[in-house]
């Protein structure tokens, strides 16, 4: 791009950087009106391309215009010139992956005059998000005082809070989420397995089959997923019968483990090899006599309050789908619905609809 097109041209001689030499200079139309009266020099050499200087030839980059990295060639943009990203709904940043540059000494120019000019317009927060092919800047950011944020498989997420205040940005995600699947059939039969890999005191444990959460995932079908992949068996999700929140369990996140009720609808069981040693139907009475299962306390409660469910002494929690005013989105509420008639109000419609 010819930066020359967006400048009036005028002309001057300086010795300010070195021998009385005459330059082409340009007054800088893209320069906001704050600084409106620098001036741009023209090298004149075509290869060299543009360059924005002070009108003393001192102040260099004081013109400053978005990089939107479309060109290799650093000289052909300021210290001043600002990464392509655009404002978020909090007075921040956040910064376009698909437009950094992937020259380090580019890179680190770029951003050093970024977070200058942000820092003057009042920005808060910056949102840095490096794709693993892109990694070799990581380093660089830090220097420049970038800090982790989280990061998945192909990215790094860095931040940095300009203010001179308490840091306000939300910080990473703090829990984990698991799933647990209670499900018996009408033989009072309970669904099993012995996982392949677990701590020694767990070895011979009959359990029930458990997993996590995946990304956008209800909790609700990722129980109904886990059993699936597990043992074979289909089922439907009944209710959240009980979950518990503990704390520094893995990485020193929070975990939340979600207890489900399932009804079975197939009963061929089908195991999962990898991480599976064996699975099967087994009669309740003999899960819950169980040593590892009587000896722990919340697992006898989870236990019992699964078969004061079934006796319907118990109402759990089933899943309604709302949509809040707040932000037009389609959620899960999770709740019991209580008769007044009766104590046994709880719901068996697996996916039931609220307005």
């Amino acid at each position: 791009m010819d930066l020359k097109m967006f400048c009036t041209k005028t002309s001057f001689v300086s010795n300010l950087i070195g021998p009385m030499l005459s330059f082409s200079t340009y007054n800088c139309k893209i320069c906001s009106v704050k600084i409106s009266s620098f001036t741009c020099s023209y090298k004149g050499n075509a290869q060299n391309g543009v360059s924005f200087v002070g009108k003393d030839a001192y102040e260099v980059g004081d013109c400053s215009y978005r990089y939107d990295g479309s060109s290799t060639n650093p000289s052909l943009y300021t210290e001043r010139r600002v990464l392509d990203a655009f404002d978020d709904e909090y007075g921040g940043v956040v910064v376009n992956p698909d437009k950094l540059p992937f020259e380090a000494n580019v890179f680190a120019s770029v951003l050093r005059s970024s977070v200058s000019v942000w820092r003057t317009e009042g920005k808060k927060g910056i949102w840095l998000k490096l794709p693993v092919e892109k990694c070799d800047l990581v380093p660089i950011a830090v220097r420049e005082g970038f800090q982790y944020h989280h990061a998945e498989t192909g990215y790094v997420m860095m931040t940095y809070w300009l203010p001179n205040e308490p840091c306000m940005l939300p910080a990473n995600a703090s829990h984990q989420v698991g799933v647990g699947g209670f499900v018996m059939n009408d033989k009072n039969e309970v669904l099993v397995v012995q996982e392949k890999h677990c701590a020694p005191e767990l070895a011979g444990l009959w359990k029930l089959p458990t997993g996590f959460i995946l990304e956008s995932e209800e909790i609700f079908t990722g129980a109904i997923r886990e059993v699936k992949e597990e043992t074979g068996i289909d089922t439907e999700f009944l209710e959240v019968i009980a979950f518990r929140h503990a704390h520094n369990v893995a990485f020193e996140k929070s975990d939340l483990f979600f207890i489900c009720m399932l009804k079975p609808v197939s009963s061929e069981i089908k195991t999962d090899d990898l991480e599976v040693q064996a699975a099967k139907w087994m009669a309740l009475t003999e899960f819950v006599e169980q040593p590892l299962i009587k000896g722990d306390k919340m697992f006898k409660k989870i236990i019992d309050m699964c078969i004061a469910r079934i006796g319907k002494r118990y109402c759990g929690l089933s899943v309604h789908k709302v949509v809040s005013k707040f932000d037009n989105r389609l959620s899960s509420l999770y709740y019991n619905v209580v008769d007044d008639q009766r104590f046994d109000g709880c719901s068996h419609d697996p996916c039931s609809t609220s307005s």
